[in-house]
């Protein structure tokens, strides 16, 4: 295949230039994040019609690379959740537009679907499986290394004008933009240190004080693990949170006699930052986020949960979607507590939403169709003679 790869600023001015004239671009990253808090992009690739670079991010600065995330061209990704969070980190911007094929296709029924299987089943095109865990931040990159990173964007506007061709068919591909759209408004890159504690299963049967001091300790690693730009766990292991909040040490002694601490854990000032968080925590008076819950539903309404939940699996089956796109239990729920969700807007409205609402509202019923099949319809409002 052919690909140019650029380490020369002026050379990627002129490959911006000519990207920017294109309607739509194929683009993916990679990155290492092993060793860091945030993602650390090792490789960018580039494709529009008449084009194909590899970027290297260790020789050019991407900034500019923003003029053409902002501007009017289609950005086409796969699976592009984390490439978005790299490229708001060094352009400070994501893409404008963008259509991402994995969401695409769960519309034609391809459950996440790896670039790999959309390329066999919608091109026929079969590309190497390559190295997952190759290091693509040591110079040189290998020629193989090259080829397979090139692959990533080589076919993506094809395969992009296979999927949209049988979504508009359908009718889906509106759908399609919609969903792919919803990816500009993740969170990305720092998460909330509040919503640390969460994100530590040992924690999670902890109550009262133990629970504030604990969240007080997981907020502080969040924080200081962004600073320093090193994985929250080598900041402080997560036994080592619950075993704090348990302990309440009040000294450096203390801490040290903590099971999951030494003394690499409290150079240049955590310890004593540690500390201030424990002694936090144990004079909150905050209500642990923790311990507010939605609200029940009512008792007459439990059942419906089973049974649409049942017809969302059977609808997605006649529509060969991708269920996970339709619904989950979460979404259901919300929408029985009459809440704003995802099946109050856009295309689940429409498909799902309105149809619950009918459901409950006694306007349409669920029946068996003889054939294993669930049906949703028109209630008839005759009883059933037994």
């Amino acid at each position: 295949m052919a690909f140019d790869l650029i380490t020369d600023q002026d050379r990627f001015s002129q490959v911006l230039q000519a990207a920017c004239r294109a309607d739509r671009y194929a683009l993916d990253t990679e990155f290492h994040r092993e060793r860091t808090y945030f993602p650390h992009v090792a490789l960018v690739q580039l494709a529009w019609d008449g084009g194909l670079v590899l970027i290297d991010p260790l020789a050019v600065d991407l900034a500019p690379m923003a003029k053409l995330l902002d501007g009017p061209g289609l950005c086409v990704i796969h699976a592009g959740t984390q490439d978005l969070e790299v490229l708001d980190l060094v352009c400070e911007t994501i893409p404008s537009r963008m259509l991402d094929t994995q969401i695409a296709a769960g519309f034609l029924g391809v459950s996440s679907g790896s670039l790999m299987t959309l390329l066999e089943t919608f091109l026929g095109v079969s590309i190497k499986k390559g190295n997952r865990l190759t290091d693509w931040l040591h110079r040189p990159l290998t020629d193989e290394q090259l080829e397979y990173a090139a692959g990533d964007v080589l076919h993506l506007l094809d395969l992009t004008d296979k999927i949209c061709a049988q979504l508009e068919s359908k009718g889906r591909l509106d759908w399609a933009y919609e969903e792919s759209s919803l990816l500009r408004e993740r969170p990305r890159n720092r998460r909330s240190p509040e919503d640390a504690i969460h994100r530590i299963k040992e924690a999670r049967s902890l109550k009262g004080t133990t629970h504030r001091i604990a969240s007080e300790i997981a907020a502080w690693r969040e924080r200081r693990a962004a600073t320093l730009d090193i994985p929250v766990r080598q900041v402080l292991p997560d036994i080592a949170v619950v075993a704090l909040s348990q302990q309440t040490p009040r000294t450096i002694e203390e801490l040290k006699k903590i099971r999951g601490l030494d003394s690499r854990h409290l150079r240049k000032g955590a310890g004593e930052e540690l500390l201030l968080a424990i002694q936090a925590g144990r004079t909150s008076k905050r209500r642990s986020p923790a311990t507010v819950r939605a609200p029940e539903l009512s008792r007459e309404l439990r059942p419906v949960v089973t049974l649409v939940t049942s017809w969302i699996s059977q609808l997605a089956r006649n529509q060969n979607l991708d269920p996970a796109l339709l619904a989950t239990r979460a979404d259901v729920e919300a929408l029985l507590r009459e809440e704003d969700c995802r099946l109050t807007e856009g295309w689940r409205a429409e498909l799902v939403g309105g149809p619950i609402r009918a459901l409950v509202s006694g306007d349409a019923s669920l029946a068996f169709s003889g054939r294993g099949q669930l049906l949703l319809e028109a209630r008839s409002n005759v009883p059933l003679n037994l």
